[in-house]
């Protein structure tokens, strides 16, 4: 299981005294921790559900350390992209923009989806095949652009 795999990870940066790459899995052992007990029951989340969390930490992190750069803040954003890559480390290779476009085509093609009101189930079938590996406003963008 993936989480796991971040349990063990942990466990060797302890050893290895690697306290940047520590302190960044255990916050992301937390926020999969806090998914897994929010709502009215908890529940054990899926590995891709805990990839979801972790891509979730991986863009605050990135976004935060855009927000230092511009506050003139360089050691912070350094230490937030340090976070943001090692938790990257973690997920899928991002699709490149020639491969999500030839993707939101050849889905929208097998779903023969060609209205622009049809944005929703578009966006959701293609969603199914990105799996994470984009960000979720270019995929709304390449798709809203397809549909005329």
């Amino acid at each position: 299981m993936f989480v796991d795999e971040l349990r063990a990870d942990l466990t060797a940066a302890l050893r290895a005294g690697r306290t940047q790459q520590v302190g960044t899995i255990r916050m992301v052992l937390t926020a999969i921790r806090e998914a897994e007990v929010a709502g009215k029951v908890q529940r054990t989340l899926t590995d891709d559900e805990a990839r979801a969390v972790l891509a979730k930490e991986a863009k605050k992190r990135r976004e935060s350390a855009r927000v230092y750069a511009d506050a003139g803040r360089a050691e912070l954003a350094g230490a937030e992209d340090a976070e943001a890559e090692i938790l990257e480390a973690y997920l899928p290779r991002p699709l490149t923009e020639e491969e999500l476009t030839a993707l939101v085509e050849e889905v929208l093609a097998a779903e023969g989806l060609t209205e622009r009101s049809q944005m929703g189930a578009a966006m959701k079938a293609v969603n199914g095949r990105v799996a994470g590996r984009a960000d979720g406003g270019a995929v709304a963008a390449l798709v809203r652009a397809r549909l005329a």
